[in-house]
């Protein structure tokens, strides 16, 4: 959840010319609900399928992500390991991860949406499941302070085109060829729909070698971001079901975190995690998950209620917040393991 969700934090937030356009939830909810035919859901989306319509591909995207009826908060759960990948060794299991998401949905008056969100991330010690503050890193023997992501807030607009490529406050350059927002959706057996998307970028990294030494993976920096949603075709077709239900999978290839310390030693991390909506909200999260986040503010159990930027991704929040940590004399980056041949006598 560290990147936009065309991807998450796809993931995957984009500050956009619709900032401020937000209706306020309040007043927008009491708004619909009185203009809103009786028996009829209190806002207007596309239902019928139809996979090469964009403004389908917006409004379903748009249930997916949150909950459009105006006013309410959506709460998505994930869960999941991380790897660590290095030349001539087996990948290694490094972490748990666990974190959550509170997201609103606002119309605009164009028919887009607003899509408002913060999320929270924490590392668990992979014997106990215990959230980490500290971890022993196994490529460099070292004990290091763990630091979550936490994105406050990751914002970008659900359009009927292709959503930009998160700018994360400036960095992030590329562009896309404007076109109609469609995506990979596919029918799947008992009733089921499958949508495939994610984000493939590399660009500038806020924590540059000369300045951040131990903290920074290089240059540049090179993120791919997967994910998979899996819901019942009869919520997406109903006019009265404001979010979609959801389960699915979230993968991540990244360079190694800040805060393990590594440079540009070689190699890099994956995420694999799965993700759901939680149906109870906060109340539906692990206990500890939820002191953790509560313990770094409360802001963190709600959504954003008015659009404010800019939407950073965790480096960048990283170079806002933290120091660069010193380099012990004769330091370098760790090296994975030298090749051997199996076939050698």
């Amino acid at each position: 959840m560290d990147e936009m969700k065309v991807s998450r934090r796809g993931a995957l937030g984009i500050a956009g010319a619709a900032a401020g356009a937000a209706l306020v939830p309040a007043a927008a909810e009491a708004a619909a609900k009185k203009a809103a035919p009786k028996g009829k859901p209190p806002i207007d989306f596309v239902t019928k399928i139809d996979f090469k319509d964009p403004k389908w591909t917006r409004d379903t995207y748009a249930r997916l992500d949150g909950d459009v009826a105006p006013g309410k908060e959506k709460v998505g759960w994930l869960r999941g390991k991380i790897f660590g990948v290095r030349d001539n060794e087996p990948v290694r299991a490094l972490m748990n991860v666990e974190g959550f998401s509170v997201v609103r949905i606002n119309r605009l008056p164009d028919g887009s949406w607003r899509r408002l969100l913060r999320e929270i991330v924490f590392y668990r010690d992979l014997a106990t499941n215990k959230i980490l503050t500290e971890w022993d890193n196994p490529y460099t023997g070292e004990r290091v302070k763990v630091v979550p992501i936490a994105n406050d807030p990751f914002n970008f607009t659900i359009a009927d085109t292709v959503p930009e490529f998160p700018s994360y406050g400036g960095i992030q350059t590329m562009k896309r060829e404007p076109k109609p927002f469609l995506q990979d959706w596919q029918f799947a057996p008992d009733g089921k729909m499958v949508l495939n998307t994610g984000v493939d970028m590399i660009y500038p990294n806020a924590l540059q070698p000369d300045k951040w030494p131990r903290e920074s993976s290089g240059v540049m920096n090179r993120v791919s971001e997967q994910f998979i949603y899996v819901c019942d075709r009869a919520d997406v077709e109903n006019p009265n079901v404001t979010h979609i239900p959801h389960t699915g999978s979230w993968s991540r290839v990244t360079p190694w975190l800040p805060w393990m310390l590594m440079g540009q030693a070689p190699g890099h991390m994956n995420y694999f995690t799965h993700f759901s909506t939680s149906p109870k909200g906060i109340a539906g999260l692990p206990a500890d998950l939820v002191a953790a986040a509560r313990a770094m503010g409360e802001k963190w159990l709600h959504a954003p209620e008015t659009d404010y930027g800019p939407s950073l991704s965790s480096l960048e929040n990283y170079a806002r917040e933290q120091k660069p940590a010193p380099v012990p004399a004769g330091w370098a980056p760790p090296q994975p393991p030298a090749p051997r041949n199996p076939f050698a006598k």
